[in-house]
């Protein structure tokens, strides 16, 4: 395993930005990862841990070392008459993890094919999509620590899931390398088509009981059709979260806005679209500079081809004032902004 120095970060982060790491290292075993945190190398510097990049904004060149975890396979560990435990090693493609549930029949993450992103990510930000998260079928992940190299396992209760959320976003922030993450899955699966375009999609192509793998491809159709492929357009998906608010202040919306899209949540909550309060706000499309709101989704922000990370996030906070200033709500980022 070798140390690269000042190497360029453009293919490593979906938006493309062309920032510069201080140092770069690639990590393809446990060992390799063992060895870096042993080495007193490690110590003297920050450190970013990368997968697929596709959910940073790289605000500046990285003067650190940036680690490519690139540790991956998908083993079963188990099975009985009803599930199948998957184990799948954290540098692992989430979107061929999902095929390789589908190909086998194993079902509870077809509704999230076509996720950007690695395994590693997925309990970070507990990942969903179309009514399903990772927290359903999350059994345990396997972290080490990177000041001390032991190794520790995370039951769903110590992960502290919640929307968009994990412990690994809080008070474990930058303490922990997930090395591998275990999923139970339905050898008998059941697909959720709860949502609208899911069913509307199905319809289309005249499919009443679809099989996991005509839903998954209904969801690879969707999400084609709202979303730039990053390769082409740069971008990190939505980039900001949907926001929970108060039925109180829900109420106040819907009777200015009555064909505003809600769902009731426990605790008196109420969720809303981002991408609906953002294209409200008159920024679907809209380009601004090099960057702008992508037109088929004002959720997602895009990079034209040359915009800097300050340029993007400069843009997102005069998207998240005039969502602020129209609706009271400020939205929060959901992609990780990197100094």
């Amino acid at each position: 395993m070798s140390v690269l120095e000042y190497l360029s970060l453009k293919p490593y982060n979906t938006f493309g930005i062309d920032a510069c790491a201080r140092y770069f290292c690639r990590v393809q075993t446990k060992e390799d990862m063992l060895h870096l945190i042993a080495d007193e190398f490690q110590y003297h510097h920050k450190q970013l841990i990368i997968g697929g990049g596709s959910n940073i904004l790289l605000c500046d060149d990285y003067d650190g070392l940036v680690i490519k975890n690139e540790i991956t396979g998908i083993e079963k560990i188990k099975e009985d008459e009803v599930f199948v435990w998957l184990k799948s090693y954290s540098g692992t493609v989430w979107h061929d993890l999902v095929m390789y549930a589908v190909q086998h029949n194993y079902g509870g993450i077809e509704n999230m094919a076509l996720i950007p992103g690695t395994v590693g990510a997925a309990p970070m930000q507990n990942i969903g999509a179309y009514g399903v998260e990772l927290k359903d079928v999350f059994v345990e992940l396997e972290a080490i620590d990177l000041q001390t190299g032991e190794q520790h396992i995370f039951d769903k209760a110590a992960c502290d899931f919640g929307y968009r959320h994990s412990v690994f976003k809080t008070t474990h922030k930058g303490q922990y390398f997930i090395y591998s993450v275990t999923l139970r899955l339905s050898k008998h699966p059941q697909p959720n088509v709860a949502y609208g375009d899911i069913r509307k999609t199905l319809a289309e192509w005249h499919i009443s009981s679809p099989s996991i793998k005509e839903l998954a491809d209904a969801v690879m159709h969707i999400r084609r059709s709202k979303l730039p492929d990053p390769a082409v357009l740069g971008n990190a998906g939505s980039f900001f979260k949907n926001p929970e608010v108060s039925d109180a202040l829900a109420a106040d919306l819907l009777a200015q806005y009555p064909d505003m899209p809600h769902y009731p949540l426990p605790d008196n909550r109420v969720k809303i679209p981002a991408g609906w309060l953002i294209e409200k706000c008159g920024w679907k499309g809209k380009r601004v500079g090099h960057t702008g709101n992508h037109a088929q989704q004002a959720l997602v922000i895009v990079n034209y081809g040359d915009a800097s990370g300050p340029e993007i996030w400069q843009h997102a906070q005069e998207v998240q004032a005039s969502v602020q200033k129209k609706f009271g709500i400020l939205l929060d980022a959901e992609v990780n902004i990197v100094r």
